[in-house]
């Protein structure tokens, strides 16, 4: 079964989809979120590793490189951080 963000609180382990703005387009976006680690995978092509950091920031540690507002992006849909 396929959890999406409106069923999961905010910050849970679990599976996230939603649409995301990347090289202005709005492409499908699945985040795997498990400790303190995010699993991002867009577009069926575009896979990234990002790690939560104690104070609640993002590090991208893996993976194709994301810009910023889409890191900060995630983040809010994610773990409800707001930018």
């Amino acid at each position: 079964m396929n959890t999406t963000s409106e069923t999961l609180p905010k910050g849970s382990d679990g599976n996230y989809e939603f649409t995301i703005n990347y090289s202005e387009r709005e492409l499908a976006c699945r985040v795997e979120k498990k400790d303190d680690i995010l699993q991002v995978h867009i577009d069926n092509n575009i896979d990234a590793t990002l790690q939560i950091e104690p104070d609640g920031t993002l590090h991208q540690t893996a993976g194709n490189t994301l810009p910023g507002s889409n890191i900060e992006f995630i983040k809010k849909h994610v773990l409800g951080h707001h930018v």
